[in-house]
């Protein structure tokens, strides 16, 4: 299913987790908060104690199991992970030739960007449309996630934050409005841009970065080591990552967003799901989903000689996570996120001034939290 269809099935209009329609489900973080206020899961703290997960909690990072905490309720056990970093060509990157006509134009060396400035720069530098090769692309697709999650990098990595000193959803702020700003001039560069932004969601801008006309981009970590595992790979042994580029007053964090297994609350095989999902998370089973391109969770897996002979910055994952954000733990975040998925829509479709975008955005905000 895609998110939309997922979410309705499960905790949308068909209630599928409360009704028993499902007995297992992959819910991400971005909807656990919900799912935990409309009591549409089963806590899995009793079967845990019972019968833990093979080295449960120390098997994973602390970054990866907090999310799905409520007090002392474990609503799910992770199943797909993959935080946010700048995915990079190597082999551009690392070519004398490059090097040398990068230096000879910019008199600095080549390296991949550690500012947003030097990543719209090397964009530039890279586009180059009669070889099918574009210094860069982001998911513009409008399906409430990817263009959040954009902008909550745009405004982390200046320093920002999404919650004021309430707890409360603030996103009318200077860090808000300088991210956007470059973020619509960069996205509006046909000399930096691969022209099929406006269609990319994560997924197709992961293929065609895997088929070799993208340069570098900002995306999940797995799109990264799909490179490695993907049969139809123009850029096996060719790709390497490293940090989210930061703006001036900030640092290059990550967003960390993952998948849990989950046992619905209505299942009437609690016992028989519980078992499948322990089963599924065993260390074999999570090296196994690596192999075959999903990004296991547990740190053994991360540190595998076979894994990291396949993937070879698979290791690098346990730094992404050291330097991770997560988005708030908030009932109706799904609503706040469609308001912003709006608000960046908006960006690219009207003339706006970012500043009045950002206004409108924070009183619809405002009259989510406070109705």
């Amino acid at each position: 299913m895609d998110l939309h269809p997922l979410y309705d099935a499960t905790l949308g209009n068909e209630k599928g987790l409360k009704n028993g329609n499902w007995d297992v489900a992959h819910i991400n973080t971005d909807w656990i908060t919900e799912a935990h206020h409309i009591n549409a899961l089963e806590d899995l703290t009793p079967f845990i104690k019972l019968n833990a997960p093979n080295d449960y909690p120390n098997g994973w990072s602390d970054s990866l199991l907090h999310m799905q905490r409520f007090e002392d309720k474990v609503l799910g056990l992770p199943f797909h992970d993959g935080p946010e970093c700048l995915i990079y060509r190597k082999d551009l990157f690392e070519a004398p030739k490059e090097q040398e006509t990068f230096f000879n134009l910019h008199n600095k060396p080549l390296s991949p960007p550690k500012t947003w400035e030097d990543f719209h720069e090397i964009a530039r530098f890279f586009n180059r449309p009669e070889q099918n090769l574009f210094g860069s692309a982001f998911a513009l697709f409008p399906d409430g996630h990817n263009t959040v999650f954009d902008f909550c990098l745009q405004l982390w990595t200046r320093g920002g934050n999404l919650l004021d000193k309430n707890g409360s959803i603030n996103i009318n702020t200077p860090e808000a409005i300088e991210g956007l700003e470059f973020y619509r001039n960069i996205i509006k560069d046909t000399n930096a841009m691969h022209p099929k932004y406006k269609d990319f969601d994560s997924v197709k801008s992961g293929m065609a970065f895997a088929n070799g006309e993208i340069a570098m981009m900002v995306n999940w970590f797995g799109f990264a080591s799909m490179c490695e595992v993907y049969q139809d790979s123009k850029v096996k042994g060719c790709v390497d990552i490293t940090h989210v580029p930061a703006g001036k007053n900030g640092q290059g964090v990550s967003l960390n967003v993952y998948w849990l297994y989950t046992v619905a609350k209505g299942s009437k095989h609690k016992d028989i799901a519980y078992d499948f999902i322990k089963y599924a998370v065993n260390p074999e089973n999570d090296k196994l989903l690596t192999l075959e391109g999903g990004i296991g969770c547990r740190q053994s897996t991360w540190t595998d000689q076979d894994v990291n002979q396949t993937v070879p910055y698979y290791h690098k994952l346990d730094m992404l996570h050291s330097n991770a954000k997560t988005l708030p733990r908030k009932m109706n975040w799904s609503k706040i996120s469609e308001v912003i998925d709006v608000m960046v829509t908006e960006l690219f479709s009207t003339d706006k001034k970012v500043a009045e975008l950002v206004s409108e955005a924070q009183q619809k905000i405002d009259s989510i939290e406070s109705p």
